[in-house]
């Protein structure tokens, strides 16, 4: 298994983060503040904010501005897996191996702790003091972020992605179909945990951001491809859900089009051409390289 250069400090820099925020925030409910903090900070890979924090360390970014943006990239991903879970989305009754948040606390709660945690991720954005220099007659850093992340978590993205999803469930649909929902639902946050730590940069030009981006892209649908496997060969301890959800639920997969073995030769044609693109960056991309490989290598 690959190893993942600085996970477990990025994991605990992102986790200490969240939680100051959360402190920080005057409570009103104790219950929606307390469902908030359970969808955020119970469990969880932060695959997106180590991402971020190993583009922004490629780039030369300052790491104190990448907190914001791993920040709020892992409240949107947080907020969509609290409303995914509900009964009306993929009905789940597990989350990384305990009770749902509206298993745990009721459905409306479930949602509101979602609502407060999506609108958290722009307000880290918008009220972060980011040391990028900015001339003055260019656009705020904090606008030209948002502005990712509003196209990367909304209609042109995840949610519209998870819409596709829905609308597929129990029907068959071809591999170019699945592969466009998928772009959506998971690919496009992952292209912004690389694009926005690359907007943090003097040193990244806008061809150097086009081949951020199509590494981004390439390792999110293998993302994808490697979760419809893992569905198939793991265990409910090591997934900490459900195996077989997407089969249970009639949903198109990659093993089911291709076959596993043509899903595992998908993933792996996927890798091959994400390791490709990082060869033509002028920047040290071994972190980058090997978190590309850790996606496709994972049992879980």
């Amino acid at each position: 298994m690959t190893t993942l250069i600085s996970y477990a400090h990025y994991q605990l820099r992102i986790n200490d983060f969240l939680a100051t925020k959360l402190q920080e925030l005057s409570i009103n409910d104790p219950t929606l503040i307390e469902a908030m903090r359970y969808g955020l900070l119970i469990g969880g890979k932060r695959m997106r904010p180590y991402l971020a924090y190993i583009t922004g360390e490629a780039v030369s970014a300052d790491l104190n501005d990448i907190d914001a943006v791993a920040g709020a990239l892992e409240c949107i991903h947080a907020y969509s897996l609290l409303h995914d879970d509900l009964p009306a989305m993929d009905d789940d009754d597990l989350r990384r191996g305990k009770p749902t948040c509206h298993k745990a606390f009721d459905e409306a709660t479930a949602i509101l702790a979602g609502d407060a945690l999506q609108t958290l991720a722009f307000d880290i954005l918008a009220n972060h003091t980011f040391s990028s220099n900015q001339i003055s007659s260019q656009m705020p850093i904090q606008v030209k972020l948002i502005q990712q992340l509003v196209r990367a978590s909304g209609y042109q993205g995840m949610c519209g992605g998870q819409a596709l999803d829905l609308a597929a469930t129990g029907k068959t649909i071809p591999l170019s179909e699945l592969e466009v929902l998928h772009s959506l639902k998971t690919g496009a946050l992952l292209e912004a945990s690389v694009l926005m730590p690359a907007m943090c940069s003097a040193e990244v030009t806008s061809d150097y951001k086009k081949v951020l981006s199509e590494y981004a892209q390439l390792i999110g649908l293998a993302y994808q491809v490697q979760d419809d496997i893992i569905d198939l060969t793991s265990t409910e301890e090591e997934l900490g859900k459900p195996v077989g959800s997407d089969i249970a639920a009639n949903k198109s997969t990659y093993p089911a089009l291709l076959g596993l073995q043509g899903a595992q030769d998908k993933a792996e044609n996927l890798l091959q051409q994400a390791l490709q693109a990082l060869s033509r960056l002028p920047y040290n991309t071994q972190s980058l390289a090997d978190f590309a490989t850790f996606i496709v290598k994972r049992s879980h």
